[in-house]
C-alpha cells in the first residue's frame, strides 16, 4: 500500500469514526428533550427526534447534498465517507429546533420543515460557507468566515429557525399567565443529565471530525487539540453556570449547568483547531454566562423555549463565531460578523416563510384542549408512562 492509499484508508476511518460520534447525538437530543418536557409529551417527543434524523438524512441524500458542494466527488477519503459525515451533521438543525417548540406542535408540520431544511435551507447555508460557493466574487460573499464545524452554519441556523417557529406558535398553554412565568418542571432529571453528557461526547466527532484528516502527524496533534479544546469549553462553561445560578439563588440547577457545558461547547465549535489550551477557557465561560442570563431574558420576551435551545444555540452560535476573530490569528473580526449576518437573515427569513406556509396549510400548534390532554395520545396513540399520574 502506497503513502496515498494509506492516507486514504485512515482518513476515511477517522470520518466514519467521526460520523457514528456525531449520530450518537441523535439519542443524545431525543432523552435531553423526553427528560425536559412533561411524561404526557414524552413519546411525541421521541417519535419527532426519529422522524427528523430519517427525513432530514433523505432528504438531504436525494437533494441536499449536492446543493451543498455540487458534486460527489473526493479524492482524499471515501465520498461515500464524506457524505456520511455531512449527513450526520444535518439533522442537527432540526433537532436544534424540534426541543424548543415541544409540548404544543403537531408531529406532520416538523417532518415537514425537516425536508425543507435539509433539502433546501442548510444546504444553501453550507454552499455557501462550506461547499461549491454560489455566491462567489458577490458583495454578500461569506466563504472566508472560518467556522470549523459549525457555530453558525449549523447551531445559529437552527437556532434562527426555532426563533421563527416560536414566534408563529407561541408559548405553551400556561406558561405566561398575567405578568408571571409559570414554572414546568422537567419530568425526568436523569434522562437530561445522560442526553446531555451523550451530546458532549458526541461533540469530539462534531468538531474533531471536521479537521478532516488525521493521518499525518501536524494532522493528528489538530485533532487532538481541537477535541481538547472542545472539552475545556464545555467544562468552563458547566462551571460557569453553576457559579452564577449558585450566586442568584443559592441553589445549584443542573438543567442549567448542563446548558452551560452545551453553550460552552456551541461556542468552541467555530474554532477548537485554532486556539492555545487555555483561549478555550475564556470562550467556554463566556457561553455558559450566556445562557446563565439569557434563558430568563428570553422568558421576559414570552419566547417559551422549554430546553433552552435559543440560549444554547442561537446566542453562543454568533458568539462562537465572533469569538474566532477575537482571539484567533489572522482571522477578520468584521469577516466573521458578516458572516453571521447573512446566515442570520437568510436562516431566519427563510424559515420564517417555509414555516407561515407550513402553519397554513397544516396547522403547527396543538390545540389547548390537545396540549391538556398531552401530545403522546393525540400523536402517538401510546404513552411513554401509562403507569404514572400525568402532571396537567
Amino acid at each position: 500500500m502506497n503513502a496515498h492509499d494509506l492516507s486514504y484508508v485512515l482518513d476515511t476511518f477517522f470520518l466514519l469514526f467521526s460520523t457514528i460520534l456525531i449520530i450518537l447525538m441523535v439519542p443524545g437530543f431525543a432523552m435531553l428533550e423526553a427528560g425536559i418536557v412533561r411524561t404526557k409529551n414524552v413519546s411525541a417527543v421521541l417519535t419527532v427526534n426519529t422522524m427528523i434524523y430519517a427525513v432530514a438524512s433523505m432528504a438531504f441524500l436525494l437533494i441536499g447534498y449536492k446543493l451543498a458542494f455540487g458534486s460527489w466527488e473526493n479524492e482524499s477519503v471515501s465520498k461515500w465517507a464524506a457524505f456520511l459525515f455531512q449527513m450526520a451533521f444535518v439533522g442537527k438543525t432540526v433537532n436544534i429546533m424540534s426541543g424548543g417548540v415541544s409540548e404544543r406542535t403537531r408531529i406532520i408540520p416538523l417532518i415537514l420543515f425537516a425536508a425543507v431544511m435539509a433539502a433546501v435551507i442548510y444546504p444553501v447555508i453550507v454552499n455557501w460557507t462550506w461547499g461549491a460557493n454560489m455566491l462567489n466574487g458577490t458583495f454578500l460573499d461569506i466563504s472566508s468566515m472560518r467556522d470549523l464545524a459549525g457555530s453558525t452554519v449549523i447551531h445559529s441556523t437552527g437556532g434562527w429557525a426555532l426563533l421563527a417557529a416560536i414566534m408563529i406558535i407561541g408559548p405553551r398553554k400556561g406558561r405566561y399567565v398575567g405578568n408571571r412565568v409559570r414554572v414546568i418542571p422537567a419530568s425526568n432529571i436523569p434522562l437530561v443529565t445522560l442526553g446531555a453528557l451523550i451530546l458532549w461526547v458526541g461533540w469530539f466527532g462534531f468538531n474533531g471530525g471536521s479537521v478532516g484528516s488525521i493521518s499525518s502527524k501536524e494532522s493528528a496533534d489538530t485533532v487532538a487539540l481541537t477535541i481538547m479544546n472542545t472539552n475545556t469549553a464545555g467544562l468552563a462553561g458547566a462551571i460557569m453556570a453553576a457559579t452564577i445560578v449558585y450566586i442568584q439563588y443559592k441553589k445549584f440547577d443542573i438543567t442549567m449547568i448542563l446548558n452551560g457545558a452545551l453553550g460552552g461547547l456551541v461556542a468552541i465549535t467555530a474554532g477548537a483547531d485554532l486556539f492555545d489550551i487555555y483561549t478555550p477557557i475564556l470562550i467556554g465561560a463566556v457561553g455558559g454566562a450566556l445562557v446563565a442570563f439569557a434563558v430568563p431574558f428570553f422568558d421576559k420576551l414570552r419566547l417559551d423555549d422549554p430546553v433552552g435551545a435559543l440560549s444554547v444555540h442561537l446566542v453562543n452560535g454568533i458568539w462562537g463565531t465572533i469569538a474566532v476573530g477575537l482571539f484567533a490569528k489572522d482571522i477578520s473580526l468584521m469577516t466573521q460578523i458578516k458572516g453571521v449576518v447573512v446566515v442570520g437573515v437568510f436562516a431566519f427569513v427563510v424559515s420564517y416563510v417555509t414555516l407561515f406556509l407550513i402553519d397554513k396549510t397544516v396547522h403547527f400548534r396543538a390545540g389547548d384542549d390537545e396540549q391538556m390532554e398531552g401530545l403522546d395520545l393525540e400523536e402517538c396513540g401510546l404513552e411513554a408512562y401509562p403507569e404514572f399520574k400525568r402532571a396537567i
